[in-house]
């Protein structure tokens, strides 16, 4: 079973935490109609949706990603880079313990979750302003030991590594040349978005299919080109809270009942 961890939307939403991008008033009523077609979109396409409810302590909590690094034999609770953000992952260490056994960042380090981008055995990490040394230091002697190599990757202008690279398919990347250091991942085809759409390498791949914000129909085009079937998710006012299609979800097989 294909299961994704999901979160409501918090009624602070607007009060998140940015980086790079400004802000703006965000309409709350629609953030939780689009969160829920993103829920039925990951439904649509394969997976078993289990739905934690909305903090409405913790602004940012709908991006579930950044608080787990989650691959077949464990996962590894994260210690989010913004202090704001570090109360999101017990909850989430709660309902992760159910189907992994659990590893956790501890001080110093600091890691999110958007940074960690899981290819088969390999695991790329942003050295980002969120995800430091000992952090990805950490990461590393948790996975190491299960056959997974984990490499650091260099990050510009964007918030995480996932900002500006995923994967989608499993010899392929989508790629903002711009913000990220390409050479890590010259074992790869290379998809590069479209200039005009610099937000639009994040996105989210399943068995059936590949989830992108719908607002970025040229690089889309390109995609559908290669061959990669893709479904578009209005996120706007999710965007507008510097999120994207990976961070609302954690997404990861196991065979336990949701």
């Amino acid at each position: 079973m294909l299961l994704a961890i999901t979160r409501g939307v918090s009624a602070r939403l607007a009060e998140g935490e940015l980086s790079f991008v400004a802000r703006e008033p965000i309409d709350l009523a629609l953030a939780r109609t689009q969160h829920r077609r993103y829920v039925e979109a990951l439904r649509a396409l394969g997976c078993t949706v289990r739905e934690l409810p909305a903090d409405d302590d913790l602004a940012d909590s709908v991006f579930v990603e950044d608080t787990a690094v989650v691959v077949d034999e464990l996962a590894v609770v994260t210690r989010p880079g913004a202090p704001s953000r570090r109360g999101e992952t017990a909850s989430i260490a709660a309902a992760l313990a159910a189907y992994r056994p659990l590893r956790e960042i501890l001080e110093p380090g600091t890691l999110d979750g958007g940074d960690v981008l899981v290819i088969g055995r390999r695991v790329f990490v942003g050295a980002s302003a969120r995800s430091n040394a000992d952090g990805i230091a950490q990461l590393r002697e948790a996975l190491t030991p299960h056959g997974y190599r984990v490499q650091a990757v260099a990050l510009r202008d964007c918030l995480h590594l996932k900002s500006a690279v995923t994967a989608v398919a499993a010899d392929t990347v989508l790629v903002n040349p711009d913000w990220v250091d390409t050479r890590p991942f010259d074992a790869f085809r290379q998809i590069r978005i479209d200039p005009s759409e610099p937000h639009a390498a994040n996105t989210l791949r399943l068995p059936q299919g590949l989830i992108q914000p719908a607002c970025f129909p040229r690089t889309r085009q390109r995609l559908e080109a290669a061959g990669i079937v893709v479904t578009g998710v209005d996120l706007s006012e999710l965007q507008k809270a510097e999120g994207a299609v990976t961070c609302c979800s954690l997404v990861f097989r196991t065979n336990h009942a949701a």
